[in-house]
């Protein structure tokens, strides 16, 4: 297991690239303008020491050491302890709808960001809970198995947008499927699956789904995020509003959050329906849910010590910069010897 301390640190990368390609055009310039004023024969006669490959061989160990320089600030970190720690958890699978009308700015900043915001701000309440993420619109797709990585489970919530599934509608009946899927059934731990939605359901076999996901011990509970009065679904373009989406018949469709649906979903697993317009509210709920629920203990194991690498990094660097002060312009003797390229009889 390994992990970079420093990641700011890799846009120095740009300084290796502008060299070379800095040093690529001088090389251009100065062999145009050498065969401006000699002929290739006049100079090597002119010059026969001159070695065409060494500015290239320096050039290239200079590169080398700055890079290894750079990872040496970045600090690569190598787990060298690993240790197993006894947890007392649930498991928390959320399903984000991410279809179009999760744009609608009903709630703020829109359906979508504000979903975003209350997982994030459930996961940081987390201890020892084990996650996972689902996201769903036509389809329903798999984001992060469960984990108790919460910085991957971030990572993961703030790439989510409304153009990862080209599949639109809001199949809920699918993402309580593909969540089932992500609960052991070998561990006795409580399953908690928590959708996250404006209820739009497109298909009529969630709850259908839903019993048989209460069959299998999993409780749904339900934060649906929205107005019941509906909002318009904004077109941008860089962040402004074009248009709004419109139906076949040219009307603005109107996207309403449907309580009802998701409030059906959640009681029918003994779950319940939060509403999602207030952040704190819903986290205060959560809270609540996962203080009543049952935690079971299981084991992981996890890198709990990590060496810093940069040394050696340092080290490979200063021994390219000290064989980069020998390396001269002119042929290296011994391999002049060795008429590898048969100069002299090219020169006759």
């Amino acid at each position: 297991m390994y992990q970079l301390e420093e990641k700011i640190w890799f846009w120095l990368m740009i300084l290796p690239i502008l060299a070379a390609i800095l040093f690529f055009i001088n090389e251009i310039w100065k062999s145009r303008t050498q065969h401006g004023f000699i002929t290739k024969s006049s100079l090597l006669k002119l010059s026969p020491d001159y070695s065409r490959f060494k500015p290239y061989l320096k050039m290239f160990v200079s590169i080398l050491s700055l890079v290894l320089l750079i990872f040496s600030m970045v600090n690569l970190q190598v787990g060298s302890k690993i240790e197993t720690y006894k947890r007392f958890g649930v498991d928390i699978v959320f399903a984000i709808d991410v279809s179009r009308s999760m744009l609608a700015e009903d709630v703020a900043p829109n359906r979508l960001e504000k979903s975003k915001q209350i997982v994030n701000q459930i996961i940081n309440k987390l201890t020892s809970d084990r996650v996972g993420i689902v996201a769903y619109a036509g389809k329903a797709f798999p984001q992060l198995p469960i984990t108790t990585d919460y910085s991957a489970a971030k990572m993961f919530l703030s790439n989510m947008n409304t153009d990862m599934i080209s599949s639109q509608g809001t199949a809920i009946d699918e993402a309580i499927q593909l969540s089932t899927t992500y609960f052991d059934e070998d561990i006795n731990t409580a399953k908690l699956l928590i959708i996250i939605s404006d209820g739009e359901d497109h298909n009529n076999s969630s709850l259908d789904i839903a019993k048989m996901a209460a069959q299998r011990g999993i409780k749904i509970y339900t934060i649906g995020v929205g107005k019941e009065k509906g909002s318009p679904i904004p077109m941008k373009k860089n962040g402004i509003t074009q248009n709004y989406k419109r139906d076949n018949n040219n009307e603005v469709v109107i996207t309403k959050l449907n309580k009802k649906v998701l409030t059906e979903i959640a009681e029918i697993t003994q779950g319940t329906f939060i509403i999602g317009e207030n952040t704190s509210f819903v986290i205060n709920e959560i809270d609540k849910i996962l203080l009543d629920t049952e935690k079971t203990e299981f084991e992981s194991t996890q890198f709990s010590d990590f060496e810093d690498q940069f040394q050696l990094f340092i080290f490979i660097a200063l021994i390219f910069l000290f064989l980069d002060i020998f390396l001269f312009d002119s042929k290296t003797s011994w391999i002049k010897k060795l008429n590898l390229f048969n100069d002299n009889n090219a020169a006759n």
